[in-house]
């Protein structure tokens, strides 16, 4: 699909940005090399930083200024409503009919906007989303287990929601909005799951999504522990919040019955992860007091055919190369089971009503494996929650003796995965707080 020059419309780059000193002057720097005619592009910085960044930043557009483009700088002294409210105040000035938002950590292409915009030839679409490429996902276990997390997340369930009438999600960056429907959906509101918020209330309004699957915009994959837990946490918690909020109003929607209960389960998604504790919790109580707890059949299935199914969406997400990529599956599945009592605290804590602060996701700068983050600022600290991780841990190793002794094997190489994930995640979350408060 190609569009006219003559017919470009005019396009409004947001960059929101908060204390990212390693990355803020590539992201500047790359928006401003994306080709599209300079009289009808238009890049906001909405800077919300507190340390040298906002210098970074004051420099690094006075240099493209002095070029003849328009970029404007926008600084707050409070962060009023987080990244959203950085987005709200800035849609009150931007001119573009489109409006493109990126991340700080971003990369994206040169040929990013004439590749997306042609995907608003309907008025109907309300925002079109480009996948997620990575700049380190080869660095280490951890930047392995997310990036697989994250293809998966695009390539197969974004996938799926484009090419039918399920709700489909914007990710918060490397997206382009109709600027229409970002106002007739009310706005960016105060949340932590602001591009979930804005992505629902857009949808019931009878907006479509669309997702560009071979467009990729590469990004940092979080390399600490903690600050991988922490942007879990935050979604977590963001996402519950979108529950009080859409709940009710999707029950009570005339969608059709398949897309409710897929935005239904969109929303409630988050509940695995404290019903995967609660069973490994009950899971002793019972065995002790006679209840078959393992059915041949089902357990055997689980464990055949759950990852199965995995090797052969990776076949088919990477081909070729499929077979590199079956032990990051390995570390997945260790990091989802030891984030799970991350994300019940931040799901619970969402339902019941707690807002909390936005704590962004620190980045580094890292692209290669070389690059290292440690003696660097923006270190998260240690997390308690890992104590309980590790209390998790020695209790799943307690049922594993159990269920030997009743008898009960099947049981063991799932409560095993649990067991390891819980002392995988604790473990790096240890390591990296001593590392990151090396002086290097």
């Amino acid at each position: 699909m190609k569009i006219s020059h003559s017919d470009l419309p005019r396009v409004t780059v947001q960059l929101p940005i908060y204390n990212e000193r390693y990355v803020a002057k590539r992201i500047i720097e790359t928006v401003c090399q994306i080709e599209y005619p300079h009289s009808k592009l238009e890049v906001q910085i909405l800077d919300d930083s507190t340390d040298e960044t906002a210098r970074i930043c004051k420099e690094t557009v006075q240099q493209f200024l002095d070029k003849g483009m328009d970029l404007i700088y926008m600084h707050r002294s409070q962060r009023t409503g987080y990244k959203a409210g950085a987005l709200h105040e800035a849609l009150k000035t931007a001119t573009g009919e489109f409006i493109a938002i990126f991340d700080a950590d971003f990369l994206p292409p040169k040929d990013f906007l004439m590749k997306s915009l042609p995907y608003f030839t309907s008025k109907e679409v309300g925002m079109v989303q480009t996948r997620w490429g990575h700049l380190n996902d080869d660095y280490s276990s951890l930047t392995e287990a997310q990036a697989l997390s994250l293809d998966a997340h695009f390539l197969i369930e974004q996938r799926a929601k484009s090419f039918s009438e399920l709700f489909m999600v914007f990710n918060g960056t490397a997206g382009v909005w109709r600027k229409d429907c970002i106002l007739d959906a009310g706005g960016w509101q105060d949340s932590l799951a602001e591009d979930l918020d804005l992505s629902f209330r857009a949808q019931l309004k009878g907006w479509k999504f669309i997702l560009i699957d071979d467009q990729l915009a590469h990004a940092e994959v979080p390399v600490q522990m903690n600050a991988s837990r922490r942007q879990q946490y935050r979604w977590a918690k963001g996402t519950a919040q979108c529950v009080r909020k859409f709940l009710a109003e999707v029950i009570e929607s005339r969608l059709k019955l398949g897309t409710k209960l897929q935005a239904l389960f969109q929303l409630t998604r988050y509940v695995v992860f404290p019903f995967s504790i609660l069973q490994l919790l009950l899971l002793p109580f019972l065995i002790a007091w006679g209840f078959d707890v393992s059915p041949t059949s089902g357990i055997v299935s689980q464990l055949t055919l759950g990852p199965l199914a995995y090797v052969y969406a990776i076949r088919k997400m990477y081909g070729k190369d499929w077979r590199s990529m079956v032990p990051r599956y390995m570390y997945l599945l260790l990091f989802g089971e030891g984030i799970s009592l991350t994300n019940s605290i931040g799901f619970f804590q969402g339902l019941l009503g707690y807002k909390g602060t936005f704590d962004r996701t620190p980045k580094y700068g890292i692209t290669g494996g070389r690059d290292t983050w440690k003696g660097k600022r923006y270190s998260v600290p240690f997390s308690w929650v890992a104590s309980g991780e590790i209390a998790l841990a020695a209790y799943g190793v307690v049922v594993i003796l159990m269920a030997m002794i009743k008898g009960s094997f099947l049981l063991i190489p799932n409560l095993a995965a649990q067991t390891l994930g819980f002392v995988y995640v604790a473990g790096l979350t240890i390591t990296h707080s001593l590392a990151g408060r090396m002086k290097i």
